[in-house]
């Protein structure tokens, strides 16, 4: 299995033919008996569905996905991306007409505000403040930078 078929498995997007691989005796009964986990503390595993922790909101470290309808929703992506938060907009649920104006709406937005827009996937795109930097890793090996975190 290659590794965006990895990792779009792991963030639910596509059907995991080694689900096996991942079960956890030892985890499943925790959750199921603990006394910390409660019944509406299951793993979300829709892409659509937002789940932050407070500490990185503390810390400046958040990262907003937003996956417009129309484009009346791109006066959210603006306020968030006004705010100095990194943008993730998935157009792919929208029609072709609108998406393109979403696009030139972050793409005039990025402008402006001397950020930078990047196309992540088919009709997925990163809009990034002009503070944030991007890291990616080397094509066909492992990122050096990923692994040495000391």
């Amino acid at each position: 299995m290659g590794s965006v078929r990895k990792a779009s498995a792991w963030l639910g997007l596509v059907e995991d033919s080694d689900d096996e691989r991942y079960y956890d005796d030892d985890y499943a009964e925790g959750a199921q008996g603990g006394s910390v986990s409660g019944p509406g503390d299951a793993w979300v595993t829709d892409p659509r569905v937002k789940v932050a922790s407070e500490s990185a909101v503390d810390q400046g470290r958040r990262i907003a996905t937003v996956t417009p309808d129309g484009f009346r929703d791109a006066r959210g992506i603006g306020e968030l991306f006004r705010e100095g938060v990194p943008v993730i907009v998935n157009l792919s649920s929208m029609d072709p007409g609108d998406a393109k104006r979403v696009v030139d709406f972050a793409a005039g937005l990025t402008f402006g505000l001397r950020g930078s827009i990047e196309r992540v996937a088919t009709r997925v795109f990163l809009l990034t403040p002009a503070d944030t930097q991007i890291v990616s890793g080397e094509p066909g090996g492992r990122s050096r930078d990923f692994f040495n975190q000391s």
